[in-house]
């Protein structure tokens, strides 16, 4: 099983204004052991689709796919967030790459509102989400999935078992966003596997996420104060998830994220490491 990282484990979450550029970015991601690489934000990694394939190649790394972030809030922005999904179907294809992950933006939302939506707001992403499908899926042969994301419109499993039951759009699901709300992943990977077509790998540090539950801290506020903590450390047992996966003979993308705490011991290049370390210690 292929498993990958993301540019994000390197805080990378703007296509500019970032620490590292394109080319460390795959030097370190290549350096800690992945064979594998999602595109990043759109504009982060070369368009060019020779360039990018030659860099990749040098590498030794699969460009697996990509996840998208969009603000479904916004009705009116429809049009542009199928122009941009063109573009990456796309390249997606002249890279041979076969996955294309969407997911709503939570900075979208006012303070306070994380994720709010009334019916016409749901409606309007549900009618976004089947477009994005009917594009991504049925003009480019590409597999499109929906990643359930905590501040937003779909993180929570009512949320999620919705939108299941109103598309047939499959899921990237996150196991430590799922956590996030102090649900179970691997229940609700059992429950809903069949709709399982992408996995990123999160664990989630249960004293920090005591505090949200308690009110004591923002979800915001608890990216910085570490609330998604190595996979080794935290409270998702991911050892149980990769035999789910194994168990199931799962031949979807499998990526590895590490959001980077503000006052974090480590560099994202050691956190990456010392991840696919641990993945590599359990996978028998």
């Amino acid at each position: 099983m292929l498993i990958g990282n993301a540019p994000c484990s390197w805080g990378i979450t703007y296509p500019t204004g970032n620490a590292l550029t394109w080319q460390q970015y795959l030097d370190e991601v290549a350096a800690a052991g992945y064979r594998g690489t999602e595109l990043g934000p759109f504009g982060f990694l070369p368009n060019d689709p020779g360039l990018l394939r030659g860099e990749l190649a040098d590498r030794g790394l699969t460009l697996i796919g990509a996840t998208h972030v969009h603000a479904f809030s916004d009705p009116a922005s429809s049009p542009r967030f199928l122009a941009t999904l063109r573009e990456l179907s796309a390249l997606f294809v002249s890279l041979g790459a076969r996955h294309l992950v969407i997911m709503d933006e939570s900075n979208a939302y006012p303070a306070g509102r994380e994720g709010v939506l009334d019916a016409a707001g749901w409606r309007a992403l549900i009618t976004m989400v089947s477009e994005a499908q009917s594009l991504v899926e049925g003009e480019y042969g590409l597999a499109l999935s929906f990643h359930p994301h905590i501040g937003t419109a779909i993180e929570k499993e009512a949320q999620i078992d919705h939108f299941l039951d109103e598309t047939d759009v499959d899921l990237c699901f996150d196991t430590g966003h799922h956590a996030f709300w102090d649900q179970d992943p691997v229940a609700y990977m059992e429950k809903v596997y069949s709709r399982i077509a992408y996995m990123h790998l999160k664990n989630v540090d249960p004293a920090v996420r005591a505090r949200v539950l308690a009110g004591e801290l923002s979800v915001a506020a608890s990216y910085g104060a570490g609330v998604m903590c190595p996979l080794p450390d935290g409270a998702v047992d991911i050892q149980a998830v990769m035999q789910l996966l194994r168990e199931r003979r799962f031949t979807g993308p499998v990526v590895v994220e590490q959001d980077v705490a503000e006052n974090a011991s480590q560099s994202p290049l050691a956190l990456a490491s010392r991840n696919l370390h641990y993945m590599n210690a359990i996978a028998t």
